[in-house]
């Protein structure tokens, strides 16, 4: 699925200065199954990015296409078919059940769709060195911790995109290459692609290419 921006700018963005580059204000195709960077400083847009491509957010100008047809004319009825099975996101703010346990955050995504057994749910986890925290409250875990739940979680359904807003901000080196080998190797299990959107330049993953706010 090819994701094209014409012209978009978000109300809340339209004063801030942009560069000539950015996907804002002017044209940007993500083709289809590519692994994208969206890098961009503070206060650019990575959050905006990742809500407005998901359809929450439809206070902009211009329009976003998904393979030629404008995402604000989708039914809510398109949108969660879109949403179980052809984008997955990480949102910056993760959006886990802090009372539910790892184990009913993930297991509650993947009875929308059952792509995952529960036993490659928690291979994965145990990949991430977190597999012992499957009956605790996500609340009780850390940042960066939870951070890899919001991964493993992301990764229990199919898609053409994948979508994360920093998603290691609280993660060191290795734990966050973990993720990204995890990451890269189900977007190819599934033909897909993905958006990471970062504060910097990242050079610890052979991109695509990259694209900037």
């Amino acid at each position: 699925m090819n994701i094209q921006f014409n012209q978009v700018m978000p109300f809340p963005l339209a004063s801030i200065s942009h560069g000539v580059d950015s996907i804002w204000g002017n044209e940007a195709k993500l083709e289809a199954g590519k692994k994208i960077l969206l890098n961009a400083s503070s206060g650019k847009g990575k959050s905006t990015f990742s809500m407005t491509v998901f359809g929450i957010r439809k206070d902009y100008d211009g329009t976003i296409l998904y393979d030629g047809q404008d995402i604000k004319s989708f039914s809510v009825d398109e949108w969660v078919e879109i949403r179980q099975r052809r984008i997955s996101t990480v949102f910056q703010d993760l959006q886990l059940f802090h009372k539910l346990t790892v184990a009913e955050n993930l297991l509650l995504k993947n009875q929308l769709t059952d792509y995952k057994t529960e036993q490659e749910i928690k291979s994965m986890l145990n990949q991430l060195e977190i597999g012992h925290k499957w009956n605790d409250p996500c609340g009780l875990l850390s940042m960066g911790q939870q951070q890899r739940v919001a991964i493993v979680r992301s990764l229990c359904q199919p898609f053409n995109w994948l979508v994360l807003d920093e998603p290691f901000s609280h993660l060191d080196e290795q734990n966050s290459m973990r993720c990204l080998s995890m990451i890269d190797a189900e977007c190819n299990r599934q033909n897909a692609g993905f958006i990471l959107t970062s504060l910097d330049d990242d050079n610890r993953f052979s991109y695509d290419y990259e694209l900037k706010l």
